[in-house]
């Protein structure tokens, strides 16, 4: 089933239950598909976008960082939002 986005926003909720029933929405902008929701399918192990991009785009030795810089720039980021 295909809807438009003001409409999916409008009925999310009954997209959601479509949706677990086994039914893929197209959400369109204008006519043109943009999005599919699609049933969760809990066998599958959950995606990393960020991960499956990094594994095809690895950094270059200048560009990496041993994991105790990451983390203290992690904590010294969480003390500045904090």
């Amino acid at each position: 089933m295909m809807y438009n986005v003001l409409e999916a926003r409008n009925n999310l909720s009954r997209l959601i239950a479509e949706v677990e029933s086994g039914v893929e929405i197209t959400i369109a902008r204008r006519g043109v598909p943009v999005a599919r929701i699609v049933p969760f399918d809990a066998s599958e192990p959950p995606r990393n976008a960020f991960a499956e991009w990094l594994r095809e785009n690895p950094l270059t030795p200048e560009l990496t960082r041993p994991i105790e810089q990451i983390e203290e720039i992690i904590a010294e980021n969480r003390v500045a939002g904090a």
